[in-house]
């Protein structure tokens, strides 16, 4: 599934103009724990506040710097359509500045564009994409079954990263998470979360 997702991640980059300054080899997917009534998250893979003169360290991942950490909740592999994981993704991704330097585009935080509206911003970019995407990009997020997917082994501490440690392959594990597809039918929607005080900026929940 990891490589599915990249794979969708590349695509959705090359087809929607709005999405041109995302790379697919800087963001980081994993599996994570359940979180409310979120699907997914994202977040800078920056590592601490900036160092002297605004320099940001990141999480490396293959000799690359990881601009985005994309974390998958249980409800995306357990109860969602093929539709709502592309969604999904659409959703995080759009978060993300058009700079691509691990913050958050300011306008498209929930804070500030309503939640109704960034929502309707997404529809019309899943419509545009699916009406073009590749059928072989998009089947594997219909599947039923078990999947391969990164997990953290142990999380990222920005006090204790320097040089080596910044490498983020030692702190992964590729575990399994079970996928289960719900018919498009059965979709409902979901019930409005409950207001909840966010930690940190630089996250957001689908």
């Amino acid at each position: 599934m990891t490589l599915a997702v990249k794979r969708l991640i590349r695509d959705l980059a090359g087809r929607l103009p709005e999405l041109a300054h995302v790379e697919a080899s800087r963001v980081l997917v994993v599996a994570g724990e359940a979180r409310g009534s979120s699907r997914a998250t994202i977040r800078g893979g920056q590592l601490g506040p900036p160092r002297a003169g605004g320099k940001r360290r990141f999480l490396r991942l293959r000799g690359r710097d990881l601009r985005y950490v994309i974390t998958l909740r249980p409800l995306w592999f357990l109860a969602s359509t093929a539709e709502e994981r592309v969604a999904t993704l659409l959703h995080e991704l759009y978060h993300a500045s058009i700079r691509f330097d691990g913050s958050l585009h300011r306008e498209r935080r929930h804070a500030r564009l309503p939640r109704a509206r960034y929502d309707r911003h997404v529809q019309e970019l899943l419509r545009r994409y699916l009406a073009a995407a590749p059928p072989e990009l998009v089947a594997p997020f219909s599947g039923e079954g078990v999947v391969k997917i990164r997990m953290w082994l142990r999380g990222p501490r920005a006090g204790r990263v320097r040089g080596a440690g910044r490498d983020a392959g030692p702190l992964l594990f590729h575990g399994y998470m079970p996928l289960r597809t719900r018919a498009p039918r059965e979709a409902e929607p979901e019930a409005r979360p409950r207001r909840r005080r966010r930690g940190r900026d630089e996250e957001e929940g689908e």
